[in-house]
């Protein structure tokens, strides 16, 4: 049935337009429908580049955003916490050392230390073993007095209040405190007694002493069906609401090995104190307590850090680790206003907002992590705030902590994907919610995405997360179109760097693009410019302006990287992407702007002047043609070029010199324009001229006899007009 479902979903979406089409946002609603009945989608797709907006469906409607709640979380925090930020634990002994006792206050200072535990260590306990030998290194082996644990940091309660009660009983629902141990949770492992009858036996992980386990589970033999396989026993574990007691009853296997389930630890400031005390037993360090005892002076005072803003990060936004949120939520905060909490946290995130410039109305915030189900925001913020950070001083450091397929939380997420390089995404998920935030890197741009599943009832999850990446991988597909051809460009660089000399590069490139099928306009601004959304590189097809360019990148560019930044710079003035500034006319813009290449004066030719209408022409697409800024009339040009009778002359006489390519403009019978058709000429010693050139007529890249192609074109130009290339 999964199958059937599959083939459903990709029958559907061959009815979507080819991405160069452009980004067709209703078929996207029509596809979610279409799988999803009744189900609430929420798009919106922004250009980091422009800010521009390129695709809203329900965008300004709030969305509940489950985990990708976090992607805000993180982003206040990196605003406002520097790099190396490193949330500290403070031990202070005060009091007086008599010999080998120590008599006074322990006191321990909590800031938000989530990783006091084994996620990068051996043993969770290694931090405070730490503490307890260096107090067993100034000679002390018992300390009798106060063990006084300072939870200032925080504001209670240390529950969140917005949170469903049954995440309480599960370990992405523990207790947010200033002093954790172990993510505030405990592993409880379960294997069967000796004997049948027997309860079985348990183990807390780690165990301090403070978890306790009331066991009414009883070891049996499972039953036969009637294909004789063992039936599965139940089996069921309950937490008490306050105090940190499990209970386990039911029937387990004795044939099993084991099980195991992890639980948020109720209590979680007792249970570092457990832990405290547990790491000063073990290390010889006895605990006397004695409430006499005096708070001063300070003897000494000891502070460690387990784990960096960074890897904090990371834990976030790649792996979701609500109790890693909701501790850097309420740090951020603490350092800010002098204190964490829910509402503190809120404030600062405002803060945030308005400093780069999103309105604060599109979140409504009630935690750090996302799990309370009032959360709201809408995806046209959320892409916003998503394409402001990545234009941040910081941005790396924020994109990177992001998931990405088969990474994290994206583990088993867009598997298919052809370049999962390109994207990176936060997940979420809560009861009928699914959401994707993140990056789509283009061509030329990067894209801000946040889409949204509401309301998906009775809608299996599968099917939801199934859709969700579908569109997703849809998404980095059409912004990524011309991928392959930029691949194709650096393969052919690379195996041309024997190849020295711009005439030899250019005869090499252009031969090398033979064969390479016509099509009129097959390149656009990408995700840079809604006038003409189409690939910025782009070698499944060419018409004879873009095989020149594609050719000239190739030749010129310095290095494999450069070849995109290169073919924009020859395609755009001034290298600045758009329609605006693209360079539509050969003579005028590519030839005449003087970066890449410039007219070759020939014997006999002349000079014409022509007023090209740039004023009509931008007007078709709703612009208005400005030189610097401003409103111009339509410019005047002059075209030297060789009449044709003549240039049929020159075309027919073999080369007499070394390798040369020149460029080739053939002039317009038309007043309002300058050129119709432009190529390669290769002079090759001894030969006459040949035109290379991507032919509307042959519907693909040739090379033919120059003298060839001009009879056929006879009484149709009134010559051509030669330009030589510009070395860098």
């Amino acid at each position: 049935m999964k199958f059937f479902a599959r083939l459903v979903s990709l029958a559907l979406w061959a009815v979507l337009p080819a991405v160069g089409a452009g980004l067709d946002v209703a078929e996207y609603q029509a596809y979610v429908d279409s799988l999803l009945p009744e189900v609430s989608f929420g798009l919106s797709v922004r250009s980091v580049n422009t800010g521009k907006e390129l695709a809203n469906i329900n965008g300004n409607e709030l969305f509940t955003p489950a985990s990708t709640m976090k992607t805000l979380s993180t982003a206040t925090a990196l605003h406002f916490l520097p790099l190396d930020y490193e949330p500290e634990t403070k031990f202070s002994l005060m009091g007086a050392q008599e010999g080998n006792v120590f008599r006074g206050t322990l006191n321990v200072r909590g800031e938000g230390d989530p990783n006091i535990s084994a996620r990068y260590y051996t043993d969770p306990l290694m931090w405070l073993y730490g503490i307890a030998d260096s107090i067993k290194a100034l000679g002390i082996d018992t300390l009798r007095g106060r063990l006084v644990l300072d939870t200032s940091y925080y504001q209670p309660p240390w529950k969140p209040e917005h949170w469903r009660s049954d995440f309480y009983d599960f370990w992405y629902g523990a207790e947010v405190t200033p002093l954790q141990f172990n993510d505030n949770s405990a592993v409880v492992r379960i294997r069967p007694g000796v004997n049948e009858g027997d309860t079985v036996r348990v183990s807390v992980l780690p165990d301090v002493g403070y978890v306790r386990v009331v066991n009414k589970l009883i070891t049996t033999k499972a039953p036969l069906n009637k294909r004789g396989r063992k039936m599965r026993l139940k089996w069921n574990r309950s937490l008490d609401p306050v105090e940190p007691v499990v209970t386990v009853e039911g029937e387990f296997d004795i044939d099993s090995d084991s099980s195991q389930f992890v639980i948020p630890v109720r209590g979680g400031i007792g249970y570092f104190r457990a832990a405290m005390l547990t790491a000063l037993r073990d290390r010889g360090v006895a605990f006397r307590e004695d409430t006499t005892a005096p708070a001063n002076p300070l003897v000494k005072q000891y502070a460690f850090s387990t784990a960096p803003l960074l890897s904090m990060l990371d834990e976030i936004n790649q792996r979701s680790q609500n109790l890693h949120a909701e501790t850097l939520f309420r740090n951020a905060a603490a350092r800010e206003f002098g204190v964490g909490s829910v509402e503190t946290g809120k404030m600062l995130e405002r803060r945030f907002l308005a400093a780069i410039g999103v309105d604060s109305s599109g979140f409504e915030v009630y935690d750090g992590c996302g799990l309370a189900p009032k959360n709201k925001l809408k995806p046209s913020a959320e892409s916003q705030m998503l394409a402001a950070m990545a234009r941040h001083p910081k941005h790396e450091y924020y994109i990177n902590s992001f998931a990405s397929p088969k990474i994290g939380s994206g583990s088993k997420r867009m598997y298919t994907l052809q370049y999962p390089w390109a994207t990176r995404f936060k997940t979420g998920y809560i009861a009928e919610v699914h959401g994707l935030a993140g990056y789509i890197f283009a061509q030329g741009d990067t894209l801000a995405v946040a889409m949204y599943l509401n309301k998906t009832g009775k809608n299996k999850d599968g099917d939801c997360k199934d859709v969700m990446d579908t569109l997703w991988v849809k998404l980095v597909e059409w912004a990524n179109e011309g991928f392959p051809s930029l691949v194709r460009m650096k393969d052919m660089w690379i195996a041309a760097q024997g190849v020295k000399g711009l005439d030899a590069r250019l005869e090499y490139f252009s031969k090398k693009l033979q064969g390479t099928p016509y099509r009129l306009g097959p390149m656009g601004e990408g995700t840079l410019d809604p006038i003409e959304p189409k690939p910025l590189v782009y070698l499944d097809s060419v018409d004879c302006v873009t095989f020149l360019e594609h050719t000239l990148a190739m030749a010129l560019a310095p290095s494999e990287d450069s070849l995109f930044n290169v073919l924009q710079k020859i395609r755009y003035l001034g290298g600045e992407i758009s329609y605006r500034t693209r360079k539509h006319y050969l003579l005028a813009d590519w030839v005449g702007e003087g970066m890449f290449a410039r007219v070759l004066p020939v014997e006999g030719d002349t000079v014409i002047s022509r007023t090209l209408p740039k004023k009509d022409f931008f007007k078709a697409k709703r612009m208005k043609y400005l030189v610097d800024g401003k409103e111009a009339d339509d410019p005047q040009v002059e075209i030297r070029y060789l009449p044709y009778d003549k240039a049929l002359e020159w075309a027919k006489v073999p080369h007499s010199d070394s390798l040369k390519v020149l460029g080739v403009a053939f002039v317009a019978k038309s007043e309002k324009i300058d050129a119709t058709h432009t190529g390669f000429v290769v002079l090759n010693p001894g030969e006459a001229p040949r035109l290379r050139h991507a032919s509307s007529q042959k519907k693909r890249v040739v090379d033919q006899p120059f003298a060839e192609y001009l009879v056929s074109r006879k009484g149709k130009l009134p010559g051509i007009t030669l330009f030589e290339f510009i070395a860098p």
